[in-house]
């Protein structure tokens, strides 16, 4: 029926119209309770991250303790022994591929018509809260990822959706999870319709389902949060503006920087990963060599522990301006400690831990940028007007972007978590350039390079 011959005094006047019917709107609807359920899950999951940090105190202190405090010693061990109690629970009601957090949901996307065993979300989570809470340098993003799309699949099942639809759920769970618990709906749901590829392409069918799940989990999530989640995850001591076209130079070469520490992030995860699958070891064995390689990192640079977001809050803020075991910031300083997350991030994930490569991620790219910032601003005149800080922030941009394949997502994320969309120019800018150059590099193995390279588009 043609809008036009449709009476406005009548009721199909708001139903019709080209292309419009009840399937239009079905998984808008459906998105919609995925939504829901994933903010739920994630305030669950949230709280348990704060209990394990709880139990796990003594991690809150550790930039504090002086060298022969003997404390000090539990950080060597505790990364092994979460690392250890996280793969025994996952081996024990799970399929140990699920450790792969966000992998897990690309290849359940390409591979498995959208199925992820809903027993996923409680051992998940605990296992992630074990590791990451105890100390293992990896994030919570790849496990809230793989949550929120096991709660896109299993509402899927219960309503007996076909694959085509259960994938579309799944994606919108993805999206949901990262919105909720980055506090960043808009990245969150473009993050839902990008990470599958690691080309520029989409997965168009799933944009307006990962919009709708993002805004109401990310509303749900803040309902129970409070205050602190209607706010930025990180906080610039001010806001940039950028106001000078000559500035995108020194970012040129922020950006071919960051091409060549993802490749040193990649290659050394790639390689430890090997080097454990090649080890005639029990499972429980690798992980807990994992975990005591890291410790021993952490050992004399605490702050390599955890998701080490205390080095992104001190490359943007002066006041915090100094790594725990190293002394004040300095360039060198933090390209040593960009070295170490990505040598500890590895040890720790690719030996079987349970944790994400993408908040890692953020902090190479905020300690790599910071550097360069240092760098250009020692050789360059005062007029460039270089500024550390922001090159933190669009170095976590750009490192996002070229490691996991998600450019516009890094665009729209970093400026959501920091608040500041002043660099949004220097962002898109670092971002492509750094993603084209890396192109064929990804951290994610399930990613394909375009639609079709997948079984789901034939």
């Amino acid at each position: 029926m043609k809008l036009d011959k449709v009476s406005k005094g009548s009721s199909k006047f708001f139903l019709a119209g080209k292309g419009m019917s009840v399937r239009t709107g079905r998984f808008i609807g459906e998105s919609a309770l995925v939504g829901a359920v994933t903010g739920l899950v994630v305030v669950a999951f949230k709280y348990l991250i704060d209990l394990g940090h709880h139990y796990f105190e003594i991690l809150e202190h550790k930039r504090e303790m002086v060298w022969d405090d003997p404390f000090r010693w539990i950080l060597f061990a505790l990364p092994a022994l979460g690392a250890l109690l996280g793969y025994l629970l996952i081996k024990r009601f799970s399929k140990l591929e699920h450790a792969r957090g966000t992998d897990s949901a690309i290849k359940a996307f390409h591979q498995k018509e959208g199925y992820i065993t809903g027993t996923v979300i409680p051992v998940k989570s605990v296992a992630s809260v074990l590791t990451v809470g105890a100390g293992g340098s990896a994030g919570y993003e790849g496990p809230v990822t793989l949550i929120g799309a096991a709660c896109g699949s299993v509402v899927s099942r219960a309503f007996k959706i076909a694959p085509r639809g259960r994938r579309i759920l799944m994606a919108s769970g993805l999206a949901a999870g990262i919105a909720a618990l980055f506090q960043a709906p808009l990245a969150g749901a473009i993050f839902g319709f990008e990470i599958f590829y690691s080309s520029s392409d989409i997965e168009d069918e799933t944009v307006l389902p990962c919009f709708i799940a993002s805004a109401i989990s990310y509303a749900i999530y803040s309902c129970f949060i409070g205050q602190s989640a209607w706010e930025p995850l990180f906080v610039l001591d001010r806001q940039y503006v950028f106001s000078n076209g000559l500035r995108l130079l020194p970012y040129l070469g922020l950006a071919v920087a960051i091409v060549f520490g993802v490749r040193f992030y990649i290659t050394c995860f790639r390689s430890t990963e090997k080097f454990f699958v090649g080890l005639s070891l029990p499972g429980w064995v690798k992980v807990t060599l994992g975990g005591l390689a890291t410790g021993a990192i952490g050992f004399f640079f605490p702050d390599i522990l955890s998701t080490s977001y205390s080095i992104i809050r001190g490359t943007f803020s002066m006041s915090e301006a100094h790594i725990a075991g190293f002394g004040a910031m300095t360039a060198y300083g933090l390209l040593l400690i960009f070295v170490l997350k990505v040598v500890a991030t590895s040890f720790t994930v690719g030996s079987g831990g349970s944790g994400g490569l993408f908040a890692p991620a953020l902090v190479c790219g905020a300690a790599l940028g910071s550097a360069v910032g240092m760098i250009f601003k020692a050789i360059l005149p005062d007029t460039m007007g270089i500024n550390p800080q922001a090159f933190a922030l669009v170095g976590m941009a750009g490192f996002m972007a070229s490691a996991l394949r998600i450019p516009l997502t890094a665009i729209v994320m970093v400026a959501e978590m920091s608040g500041n969309h002043g660099l949004l120019l220097p962002a898109m800018w670092v971002c492509c350039i750094s993603f084209w150059l890396n192109s064929g590099w990804t951290l994610y193995r399930s990613q394909v390079h375009a639609q079709e390279s997948s079984p789901v588009h034939p």
